[in-house]
């Protein structure tokens, strides 16, 4: 990847997020260990993971991926060098976002990363039953002892999230500086409209996951075809869409033009949108790098922009 960086807060962070929610999952520990190592060894520095993942498989308890990231991290010895991004409010044993929860979790997730401090502290979902002062106040508290440096927000309604930001803002304490929502070629209803409009007004960097859409973006899924994947079905249904098939029709065009992978084209399409700071994209192997790695070098003209959200409208 080339020195690229962007601004999230006050950290400088590749183009390209990698996605922590395959480690322990369909990566194990040592393919995870070679993915972070060729994803840092191509100049990316941006790890994503949540407590949570993945304990939807059976067997784990929540907290494999953070796991695994401590220990390449500590067998790496490069803490300083990786901006670690995790998230509270689901794992099985801290649910929810009350004050004694998130502390609990982010105590938790320091031990299983091996590091004195979060750079990136995210709230995976939203927790109605709090105020949100509760909320802002418990992550500021975080910051100020040290644990978190910078806070962000994921899946929340635009009235909470405008609240949140205006009490930081009124009342100093520490404010979100980011924000994750499910945001591709293919879904674009989700932060397109209040979201994006509340992230630029109080200038938050959007960090979008599901780029790929599960996989369906990379241009492996055809009609006809069979993908060995864990996400193979829902990334499969977006064929069934009229938006799907012209959206992968785009993307085949662009792609041909520029000689590169589908997969780059779709994450420089979405790293050129307003407010994107870096797309997430995930992978089980070291293959899959490349395609990622290249949305750093990959710019789009002003006719393959418009091409893409036309076809994606």
């Amino acid at each position: 990847m080339a020195d690229i960086t962007r601004k999230i807060g006050d950290l400088d962070v590749s183009p390209l997020a990698l996605g922590g929610n395959v480690f322990g999952w369909t990566a194990d520990r040592d393919a995870s260990f070679a993915v972070l190592d060729g994803y840092t060894g191509g100049g990316g520095n941006f790890v994503d993971t949540a407590d949570v993942y993945p304990a939807w498989v059976p067997g784990n308890s929540g907290g494999e991926s953070e796991t695994i990231i401590g220990e390449w991290l500590a067998s790496r010895r490069n803490r300083d060098g990786v901006v670690i991004a995790t998230k509270v409010g689901r794992h099985p044993e801290h649910q929810g976002l009350s004050a004694p929860v998130v502390k609990a979790a982010a105590d938790d997730s320091l031990r299983r990363l091996q590091t004195d401090y979060i750079d990136l502290y995210y709230t995976h979902y939203d927790d109605p039953s709090v105020p949100v002062e509760e909320i802002m106040a418990t992550l500021d508290e975080l910051v100020t002892a040290g644990k978190v440096r910078q806070i962000a927000v994921s899946n929340i309604e635009p009235d909470r999230l405008e609240a949140s930001l205006a009490f930081a803002e009124r009342e100093g304490t520490a404010q979100y500086v980011a924000i994750q929502p499910e945001y591709n070629l293919v879904s674009r209803d989700t932060y397109e409209g209040p979201r994006r409009d509340i992230a630029e007004r109080y200038g938050l960097a959007a960090v979008p996951y599901y780029g790929l859409a599960s996989g369906f973006l990379t241009g492996k899924y055809r009609p006809g075809s069979t993908v060995d994947s864990a996400r193979a079905g829902k990334a499969a249904s977006y064929l069934e869409t009229e938006r799907g098939r012209k959206v992968l029709a785009a993307l085949d065009l662009v792609a041909g033009e520029l000689e590169v992978p589908v997969a780059t084209v779709a994450l420089a399409w979405l790293a050129a949108q307003p407010t994107v700071a870096a797309p997430i994209a995930s992978a089980r192997t070291t293959d899959q790098l490349p395609a990622l790695l290249a949305v750093a070098t990959t710019e789009l003209t002003e006719e393959h922009l418009a091409a893409l959200t036309e076809a994606s409208t």
